[in-house]
């Protein structure tokens, strides 16, 4: 007659709701953490974006009960012709300001990259006009491109070259203005360009110059692959900047000479404030809000791709 051992009873598993403890825990402080963030994010962000979004579909003057007109005004927009005026001024300007900013920034970089003398001064200095206040870059600007008393105007006279118009001609005023914003932004990408630099492993450099690998090679085939997130950031964060620009314009040149410096963001703000057009001037903020945010979809988009291929 053969006994059979009773069988061993399994350990008790931990429940259910003690193995879900710790996940719940987490998301109760991550939630806490990120509330904060979320409710001025909401406040400052969201709600007056949805603002903006139920203006634009009303002719409201600011003044009085606004009238629903739906889509009214981005259809007053699409046969306006100082807005498409303002919308190639604004792409113009980013379209030239963006990269000679990151090549400025990328070549300041590279000559700072050595423990020069001093080179915590020279960041500071760089990184000066874009930290200043934006009103304050541009008086300085209108001061130095004065037509009359200004800088250049009489370092012209002293070499007895041509003075230019700045204030009183599209283009001169134009010029004025993209020179004034590389001056306030290139600081930034000089700053960012180092840091990204001197993250670049040196046995790495050091293999590609045993290499026999060129100055402007290893730069080519090494660093600047190396580059490509602080590129994309600083693409990204330029262009949306230069769709917001609006204080350095309204100081120096007001959008004029005879809307020669005009911008989408200047439109706006003289459509909503001085013309009292609140509506139409809302509609135009949307359109900027809506091309910036598809722009930086698309671009990060092509980022992630070449990425993949690489």
């Amino acid at each position: 007659m053969s006994v059979t051992a009773p069988a061993r009873s399994a350990p008790p598993r931990p429940a259910a709701a003690a193995r879900r403890l710790p996940v719940l825990r987490r998301a109760v402080v991550s939630s806490a953490m990120l509330a904060p963030a979320l409710v001025l994010f909401g406040l400052f962000v969201l709600y007056p974006l949805v603002g903006a979004v139920r203006i634009s579909l009303t002719d409201s003057t600011g003044i009085g009960e606004a009238r629903w007109v739906g889509l009214g005004n981005y259809a007053e927009l699409a046969r306006d012709p100082v807005f498409w005026r303002a919308a190639g001024h604004t792409v113009l300007l980013a379209a030239v300001s963006v990269p000679v900013s990151l090549a400025l920034g990328l070549a300041l970089a590279l000559l700072l990259r050595d423990k020069l003398p001093g080179r915590g001064l020279f960041r500071a200095l760089f990184l000066a006009p874009y930290v200043l206040s934006g009103v304050v870059v541009a008086m300085a600007g209108r001061w130095i491109f004065d037509e009359n008393i200004g800088i250049v105007h009489r370092l012209a006279l002293a070499l007895h070259l041509p003075a230019w118009s700045w204030q009183s001609s599209p283009w001169p005023a134009a010029a004025s203005i993209v020179l004034v914003l590389l001056w306030a932004r290139t600081g930034l990408a000089v700053v960012l360009y180092l840091s990204a630099l001197q993250g670049v492993p040196a046995d790495v450099m050091e293999a590609a110059e045993l290499d026999g690998a060129s100055p402007w090679q290893r730069l080519r085939y090494v660093v600047w692959p190396l580059l490509r997130p602080t590129t994309f950031f600083l693409t990204v964060l330029l262009v949306i900047e230069t769709f917001q620009v609006f204080d350095l314009v309204w100081v120096m040149t007001g959008g004029g000479p005879a809307g020669g410096t005009e911008l989408l963001v200047t439109y706006a703000y003289g459509q909503g404030f001085n013309a009292r057009r609140e509506g139409y001037g809302s509609a135009i903020g949307v359109v900027v809000f809506v091309v910036v945010l598809a722009a930086t979809a698309l671009w990060w988009r092509a980022q992630r791709a070449s990425e993949d291929e690489a």
